[in-house]
């Protein structure tokens, strides 16, 4: 479906909901016009793309209702466009609406512009400061290739675990692990072993297990780089 073939289906949307349609004034690939209200601006491709979102930003500058229309087609991507959180997400902040047109030439209003309001999620927020506070050095090189991070919890393990490999097979009950390396959770850590790395030896003891040993050599460039 080229773009001018979107442009009959989303006109007699507008039409039945009252609206005057008329197509590129000015630029606008489609100005709506009703009374007194906001003039709608739509613009159109086949699929959503960058250029398409910008294409509608720009349009802001004249007026507050724009929205972005593309075919939503029988293509897996298109589908997913559609329906994608990410994609409302977006859209949403930019106080960008979204009409999708099937093939059948129905429209659907998925999304309609309005200002965008941003709710904070401190929750979150407070999650990321304690890993930030929590990390020894900066581990990770940002936007690198999706790995195993050395984040504050792998590091506190990793304390552990050197600990651990330092007792030998006689391992060393938490609270001496706890006193040795100074990590109030060492407890947990060991307890949980999300790793696979400690053996429970008897009640509160714990010694190193094999995998562990492989691990502390696997770490070892990665953590002197944080030092």
């Amino acid at each position: 479906m080229p773009e001018a073939d979107l442009y009959q289906p989303i006109k007699a949307f507008l039409e039945a909901r009252g609206y005057e349609v008329k197509g590129e004034v000015g630029g606008c690939d489609l100005l709506a016009v009703r009374g007194a209200e906001p003039p709608i601006v739509v613009e159109l491709k086949q699929r959503l793309t960058l250029a398409l979102v910008l294409q509608a930003v720009d349009r802001l500058a004249v007026t507050e209702s724009v929205y972005v229309a593309f075919r939503a087609g029988d293509s897996r991507a298109s589908r997913r466009a559609v329906r994608s959180r990410r994609v409302h997400g977006l859209l949403r902040r930019l106080g960008l609406g979204l009409l999708a047109v099937t093939g059948k030439g129905e429209v659907r209003a998925v999304l309609d512009p309005a200002p965008y309001r941003p709710r904070r999620n401190a929750r979150r927020l407070a999650r990321l400061l304690d890993e930030f506070g929590r990390r020894s050095g900066d581990t990770e090189t940002g936007g690198s290739p999706s790995r195993p991070r050395l984040t504050a919890y792998r590091q506190d393990a990793l304390r552990c675990a050197e600990r651990l490999a330092a007792a030998a097979a006689s391992g060393l009950l938490v609270q001496q692990v706890r006193d040795l390396t100074g990590i109030q959770r060492a407890g947990d850590i060991l307890r949980k072993d999300h790793y696979g790395w400690f053996r429970r030896i008897e009640r509160g003891r714990y010694a190193l297990t094999q995998r562990g040993h492989r691990e502390l050599g696997r770490w070892a460039g990665r953590r002197d780089d944080a030092r």
